[in-house]
């Protein structure tokens, strides 16, 4: 087993602000591209209608996830939660209970590794 965390948050888009939402993304990426190297993987996807998104992140670890989490904090939630309102989170893994302490607030789902493989 690895100790990576990886979550899947699905977000309500706010009307008329998918515009946001794509200056927002690349700038987020770009800076988490750059300030963060435990964050693995970060993947984000608009259904059809553009009021759904979901984003992929990989984590390093648990830390790496509340490193995360206190970066992102300061430096674009406000402009995140103008633009989304938060409507499932599924973490995998096995975060520990700092990171769920960290997001009790999301009433994450969190989903037991029972077996696998990555190439």
């Amino acid at each position: 087993m690895t100790e990576n965390v990886y979550w899947v948050i699905e977000l309500a888009v706010s009307p008329g602000c998918y515009e946001d939402l794509k200056t927002l993304n690349a700038e987020l990426i770009e800076a988490t591209r750059k300030n963060e190297p435990g964050m693995l993987d970060n993947h984000w996807a608009i259904s059809d209608d553009r009021q759904v998104c979901h984003i992929y992140e990989r984590f390093q670890d648990s830390a790496a996830v509340v490193s995360h989490l206190q970066w992102f904090g300061p430096n674009f939630s406000e402009r995140f939660m103008k633009i989304f309102k938060p409507t499932r989170v599924v973490v995998y893994g096995t975060p520990s209970q700092e990171l769920k302490d960290a997001i009790a607030g999301l009433n994450p789902v969190y989903m037991t590794p029972v077996g696998g493989f990555r190439r």
